[in-house]
């Protein structure tokens, strides 16, 4: 497991597959109602209890987006950090996550493109050791710091 580059972010001369990195997020009320606000999704099957109980998910459920969001942030913050750019990113979602689940993001270098600046980033959520979603991002990381 690494931890944030010094710098903010790694430049891919530095990154190596196998590299990974973690993020522990809890998802609380207040996360679920911040991610709705900025989202626009206000779909009860998240935001009312009422009517999440009477679903085939017997309560609410974080929005699969929110939860997808946490490897956004290992990739923006730790690996490769500062200064990558998403270029896309496929997802699955396995499981439902509620309120009062720690959702654990993790992120590894799968394969890197030298020659076009690119990475393959395996993106994975877990609740509990149990799988909730995976994917890959292809990211464009930096060749060189850039100077302060």
């Amino acid at each position: 497991m690494i931890e944030p580059h010094p710098s903010g972010g790694y430049i891919l001369e530095e990154l190596v597959v196998g590299m990974t990195a973690e993020k522990h997020v809890p998802i609380t009320e207040e996360r679920i109602a911040h991610f709705a606000e900025a989202s626009d999704d206000f779909n009860p099957v998240h935001m009312d209890e009422a009517f999440a109980s009477k679903t085939a998910y017997r309560g609410r459920i974080a929005h699969g987006l929110l939860t997808a969001s946490f490897g956004s942030a290992v990739v923006g913050t730790i690996l490769p950090g500062a200064g990558a750019i998403y270029l896309s990113q496929t997802l699955n979602f396995h499981k439902p996550v509620r309120i009062g689940d720690v959702v654990v993001a993790r992120v590894t270098v799968a394969s890197i493109d030298e020659v076009a600046a690119r990475v393959v980033l395996r993106c994975e959520g877990f609740v509990n050791g149990e799988p909730i979603m995976d994917g890959d991002a292809t990211v464009r990381v930096p060749r060189r710091r850039r100077v302060r």
